[in-house]
């Protein structure tokens, strides 16, 4: 029995962004590669958008004093977002995305029942996003080059500095056998939703 799917080929109905902002990706508190991470997530929203899915970028709620907080430049969205019926921002206060959001509702009113996921930080938002969907009976697709993480630091006597490339790779796996992980975003490919569909 194998764990992971290595390829996804049916469409998803939705994109959930999570997390793509600027405190994560611009300035001395990226991401490692935020770059790579930036191009795949827009063209992930770029084809989204052309394929009619539902976009979705989730944007963090940080304390006050965190680099997230809200109205500050790093609380900011990196990607543009085109409000309509079928993009919008749902802001969230814990990992889960789904927790005291609308997400749910949204995805149910769409008739979406299969997402790709993306974003930031693998092993916490997106991870924790991706874990309910499932949960949820969601069909998760996960495009390994389209969510990113930083390295965990050395901890005497426990490890040492753990990269960020193996966090991420881990927090994929942590999913279980039921998410789909694909290895580039150029994989999802996407479809609208069905509104009338059970």
């Amino acid at each position: 029995m194998t764990n992971h799917a290595t390829r996804q080929t049916s469409p998803v109905h939705a994109l959930i962004v999570v997390d793509i902002q600027k405190d994560a990706t611009e300035g001395a508190r990226a991401v490692p590669d935020a770059a790579r991470l930036l191009d795949r997530t827009a063209d992930l929203i770029a084809r989204a958008r052309k394929g009619g899915a539902l976009v979705v970028h989730v944007q963090n709620d940080g304390q006050p004093g965190t680099g997230d907080e809200p109205g500050t430049p790093g609380w900011a969205l990196h990607h543009p977002v085109e409000e309509s019926a079928t993009e919008t921002v749902i802001r969230k206060t814990r990992d889960d995305g789904f927790h005291g959001t609308a997400l749910q509702e949204l995805l149910t009113g769409a008739g979406a029942s299969a997402l790709a996921v993306c974003g930031v930080m693998s092993e916490m938002c997106v991870q924790a996003t991706a874990r309910t969907a499932l949960e949820l009976g969601y069909r998760v697709v996960m495009p390994h080059d389209a969510h990113a993480t930083h390295d965990i630091p050395a901890a005497p006597g426990i490890s040492d500095v753990v990269p960020a490339a193996a966090v991420s790779r881990v927090a994929e796996w942590g999913l279980g056998s039921d998410v789909e992980v694909v290895p580039f975003a150029a994989d999802v490919s996407f479809a609208a939703p069905d509104p009338s569909a059970d």
